[in-house]
């Protein structure tokens, strides 16, 4: 939208304050300044959910896989063939071979329940997962038979354990006895502690090599499941329909979604609700914008009728006013884009002051699951953001604009 040197220079008076106009201005900065927190927490809001999203992903399917070959009863005998089977799918970027088992672990008298997974050395030592939250001490101390594994954060806080440590892994079914089934107890030394940022997996997880998990399960030389990657996860179920043909009866193939269902589909509802609901501050926004045209217009009727008498056009006229309610839709948006940024990289500092001056913990990670506030903004998504409020400030001038440009320069000036 051009406009001409005299359209400039009107609309630029008519954004600034005038005499008598204090409360025009007044509700135009309300505009303003409403726009901004309308933007800003779309902004915010739809990047924390999408950064939840993320980081669950990154955290469950990096330890977890893209899906899995889970054996009937918890356990895969032929798993050496159908690991050749996963590996030949195309498709398919690695298949490991694991154990997962919920087992009690004890120190000092204090029992948790823990979450065993036994792992082949290689994948442990090559888990990006693994690798980037190591929090003390060494993967590289997890060998076969060493006796040494490496346990959760939370979990080493539950039970007090520290680097060196041995912990106890109980087994409930043990080796049957004359006198019943006797639980089967090992010690373990604690080599490493790991926090994963997921608060289920921190306060549970025992990592182990995958034959100390063998003999602590009396499997034999069998696995629970086999871990399977591929190029990529949103395709997982088309890429591994083959392989659950082909394994049929024997195991059965689950993906991420599968395994993870009710979680990612309450937050894309909870995505999608957010969206809608926040738009309407944006909405309202428009209305106050709305509202100030129209007191604008009211206020400057004489001036109008005089513009028209000087020849002014009414399409000078129309683009004058969406001129003012654009520029104010624009500043607030582009304010809202500052304020909500902001907000983002300081996220973790700010729920930190607010839990330390209210005494209130807002981020607690046994209910949020992770533990810290993430963020991801989308420029796809804050770009439908900016435009959607630029879009609905240009809708709002446009009954103000024509409502000036239709103004009657003889019925105005009639009494003057």
């Amino acid at each position: 939208m051009i406009l001409s040197r005299y359209e400039r220079m009107i609309a630029k008076r008519y954004l600034l304050p005038g005499k008598g106009e204090g409360f025009i201005f007044l509700v135009a900065g309300i505009s303003l300044v409403a726009v901004m927190l309308g933007v800003a927490a779309l902004i915010i809001v739809m990047s924390v959910m999408n950064g939840f999203r993320a980081e669950l992903f990154d955290k469950i399917v990096g330890l977890n896989g893209h899906a899995v070959v889970q054996g009937y009863g918890g356990r895969l005998p032929d798993w050496q063939s159908i690991l050749k089977e996963a590996k030949a799918t195309p498709g398919v970027t690695s298949a490991t071979p694991m154990i997962d088992q919920p087992l009690l672990a004890t120190f000092q008298g204090r029992v948790e329940g823990v979450l065993v997974r036994g792992m082949t050395v290689p994948d442990i030592r090559s888990s990006s997962t693994l690798i980037k939250n190591v929090k003390g001490g060494s993967l590289n101390a997890l060998k076969p038979e060493s006796g040494n594994v490496a346990i959760g954060s939370r979990l080493a806080e539950n039970l007090g354990l520290q680097l060196g440590d041995t912990i106890t892994i109980i087994n409930p079914a043990g080796r049957a006895t004359p006198f019943g089934t006797a639980p089967r107890e090992i010690a373990y030394r604690i080599a490493a502690i790991v926090e994963i940022g997921v608060y289920d997996y921190d306060k549970a997880l025992v990592i182990m090599p995958i034959q100390d998990a063998q003999t602590l399960l009396l499997l034999g030389d069998v696995v629970g499941m086999i871990e399977v990657q591929t190029v990529d996860p949103d395709r997982v179920g088309q890429i591994l329909e083959p392989l659950a043909a082909k394994v049929a009866g024997r195991a059965v193939v689950q993906d991420w979604r599968q395994m993870n269902a009710s979680l990612f589909e309450a937050l894309a509802v909870e995505r999608v609700a957010m969206f809608v609901v926040l738009s309407i501050i944006v909405l309202v926004a428009v209305f106050n914008i709305l509202s100030s045209l129209i007191m604008l217009v009211r206020a400057k009727t004489r001036d109008i009728a005089i513009l028209r008498t000087m020849g002014a056009s009414r399409t000078g006229l129309v683009k004058i006013f969406m001129t003012v309610g654009v520029t104010i839709g624009a500043l607030g948006t582009a304010a809202g884009m500052a304020l909500g940024f902001t907000f983002l990289f300081f996220r973790q500092n700010m729920v930190d002051a607010i839990q330390f001056v209210t005494g209130q913990n807002l981020w607690d990670p046994s209910v949020r699951f992770l533990s810290e506030l993430p963020s991801k903004s989308d420029p796809v998504e804050v770009t439908v953001i900016c435009v959607m409020a630029l879009l609905f400030s240009f809708l709002a001038t446009l009954y103000p604009a024509f409502k000036a440009a239709n103004t009657d320069p003889v019925q105005v000036l009639r009494y003057e």
